[in-house]
Parts: structure tokens; C-alpha cells; sequence
């Protein structure tokens, strides 16, 4: 952590430079974004239809993965989910809980 603070750079007032680095190596070590893949898809693959799904996204790689595979299983030839939408935590959600400034949570539905 004190090498990777020691280089120079942008830095966050709020944020130790080592932060994501080490998140980085966390997210590649256990395999994150890929464990996240296989669970949308077998979500979807369980849930029946009318039944919805609801997925938190903490920070903008996994928000991507997850944004991604709903639109696209909205868009495909023979749709499987419709979307409803997302949200994001309120000024006073982010500020009694810092943690969850950067939540996005998006609603899907399961279609017959």
C-alpha cells in the first residue's frame, strides 16, 4: 500500500491510492466479473416468468456486466426479460451510508 501511495498521480481526497488496486487484484483473484456472468445467466435460467430480478451493482465493472446482459436479453430475437428500470441511492442514503454512493440497482421481469 505504501508503494503504490508513493507514485505520483491523481489522488482522491477521500480514497487511499491503494484502493483499487488492490480491489483490482481481488476482483481478477476471485474470479468476480465471470462469477457474476454465470449468475445471471442462471438466474434468469430459474426464474419464472413474472417473476422479477434484481441485481446491485457496486462499482462500474460490474454495473456494465449486468446492464449489458439485461438489455440484451431484452433486445434478443426472442426476448426473455422485459427491463424496469434502475435506481440509485438517494443524497441521504449516500450520506448516512457512504458505502452505497456508487449502488445501482436495475429491475428486470421475467417474460412467458
Amino acid at each position: 500500500a505504501n508503494l503504490i501511495a508513493s507514485v505520483p498521480g491523481p489522488r482522491s481526497r477521500h480514497i487511499h491510492p491503494a484502493t483499487r488496486s488492490f480491489q483490482a487484484i481481488r476482483i481478477h483473484i476471485n474470479r468476480e466479473l465471470d462469477v457474476l456472468s454465470e449468475g445471471l445467466q442462471q438466474a434468469v435460467e430459474v426464474l419464472r416468468p413474472g417473476g422479477r430480478l434484481v441485481v446491485i451493482a457496486f462499482h462500474a465493472l460490474e454495473d456494465r456486466i449486468v446492464k449489458r446482459y439485461l438489455r440484451d436479453s431484452a433486445r434478443s430475437e426472442t426476448p426473455t426479460l422485459k427491463l424496469h428500470g434502475k435506481q440509485f441511492p438517494t443524497p441521504g442514503e449516500s450520506s448516512a451510508n457512504p458505502r452505497a454512493r456508487s449502488a445501482v440497482l436495475r429491475i428486470a421481469e421475467r417474460l412467458p
